[in-house]
């Protein structure tokens, strides 16, 4: 269900579609529920909010006619429940339900033979949720809403156990009871939980599956539902790394994003954040502060205090401190992107080198080559951008220009402050440079203008 209005986001951006460590809200439930075994899925959505393109492949969207509650969402999918055998109803907007408590849901209800099967939790501070009326016997009798004043009596506002929102129903029940629920309450809508008592008033058993993982009730209405939600997620994503190898030396400054993957021995230093996409190599060393947003480190390379975005460093690498490596950047084995280096859209061969004070955009670096502080690669001339080749083993001098298009042939030089237009043969040396024109008693005859400037002032 992910149709409501998310009003209290106070936000132009839908509720369900609100990041929870870098994955849209909504599709944690979805992948969840895909992983413990559902084959179909379907996404209730109001008319005028389209979440299509954050949906993963193959999920269909229905869409709620008008904002009539819980049983309405379900009612406005009612041919694909009459379709499925078994549904399970989860919420838009509480991501942190996860694979196993669904898996342990779906075989408490088979093994119960129940109609249907509410996941409940136990809260010591229930609040505004749901509370889960049990009969003598133990059996769930209705859930009564507690929103508003008049939902539920006093009684049954000192139960404990809370409807979590999430059901498991026999399709057939489901449909039937639901032709029957009536919208004759406080809001004025119709409350999904109404069919269990239907289905209590017919004798099929209604069954509660207590969770232990509070994370069932964790719903996000507001930003600070969000925040909430966002720190449980990130320790359960820091939790899972640790268990499975990787070094997580201060989790409080670390942040590391749900589709995040990384090979054990990897090390992630203190300030670091990992975002999207990413992959990490086995014995990688990644910060003290880093930022790698949707790019992939090979194994065993070190990424120092930089920012990477949508790049690839393949194995034994070296990045930074403070380097920046933009999107379509490339370091193949054994490369160095060194101290304030930026490179952007360009490939660094095996064992290439760019150690320092660099700018490297639109440029292919053989094996072995290895550019001196200072050099900067021109490749834009106000139109279109140009591309460098510097070929295998090529010795750049510092403080060089390289103006694109051109070319560095293999095993070549080029002098220090050298502009470079034209293309170097291979093991040849490039020079450029004016005759050094030095002006005597220089620094006394601008004092003696500056003095009398002052004094005409």
């Amino acid at each position: 269900m992910a149709a409501g209005a998310g009003t209290r986001m106070r936000s132009a951006l839908p509720k369900m579609l609100h990041p929870v460590c870098g994955r849209p809200m909504i599709t944690w439930p979805i992948i969840a529920a895909r992983s413990a075994g559902v084959e179909r899925v379907a996404v209730i959505v109001s008319p005028d909010r389209d979440l299509g393109d954050a949906l993963p492949e193959g999920v269909e969207t229905v869409v709620q006619p008008e904002s009539d509650g819980t049983g309405g969402a379900v009612r406005a999918a009612i041919e694909i429940v009459r379709e499925s055998k078994e549904v399970i109803v989860l919420s838009g907007d509480v991501p942190l339900v996860s694979t196993e408590v669904i898996s342990e849901l779906l075989a408490a209800h088979r093994d119960s033979g129940a109609a249907a099967t509410v996941m409940s939790a136990i809260l010591e501070n229930p609040g505004t949720y749901g509370r889960v009326v049990r009969d003598a016997d133990g059996a769930v009798e209705k859930i009564v809403e507690a929103k508003e004043p008049g939902d539920a009596t006093e009684a049954e506002l000192q139960i404990k156990e809370i409807n979590s929102g999430t059901y498991v129903f026999q399709a057939d029940s489901l449909v039937t009871a639901l032709g029957e629920v009536s919208s004759d309450n406080a809001q004025g809508e119709y409350y999904l939980p109404d069919v269990l008592a239907i289905m209590r008033s017919r004798d099929e058993p209604v069954a509660a599956f207590v969770a232990e993982d509070i994370a069932v009730n964790l719903g996000i209405n507001n930003r600070v539902d969000l925040a909430a939600v966002e720190a449980e997620a990130r320790q359960r994503i820091l939790r899972r790394h640790m268990l499975n190898g990787v070094t997580i030396v201060d989790p409080v400054s670390t942040w590391i994003d749900a589709d995040v993957i990384i090979g054990a021995d990897a090390r992630i230093e203190p300030g670091t954040s990992l975002r999207g996409a990413t992959e990490i190599g086995e014995s990688a060393v990644i910060g003290p502060h880093s930022t790698v947003i949707d790019s992939g480190i090979g194994a065993r390379s070190l990424v120092i205090n930089s920012h990477l975005v949508l790049c690839e460093v393949m194995e034994d690498c070296s990045v930074g401190p403070f380097a920046y490596l933009r999107p379509g950047a490339l370091l193949e084995d054994g490369s160095k992107a060194g101290t304030f280096v930026e490179i952007k859209n360009s490939r660094l061969g095996a064992g290439a080198k760019v150690p320092h004070l660099s700018y490297v955009g639109d440029a292919d670096l053989g094996e072995g080559a290895n550019l001196g502080a200072g050099t900067i690669t021109a490749n834009y001339d106000g139109v279109r951008k140009h591309r460098t080749v510097v070929g295998p083993g090529a010795r750049v001098g510092v403080d060089t220009m390289l103006v694109a298009p051109v070319e560095i042939g293999e095993g070549a030089y080029t002098g220090a402050g050298a502009v470079i237009r034209e293309n170097v043969p291979p093991r040849s040396l490039a020079v450029s440079r004016g005759d050094q024109r030095t002006i005597e008693e220089y620094a006394e005859r601008r004092m003696a203008r500056e003095a009398e400037q002052e004094s005409d002032s």
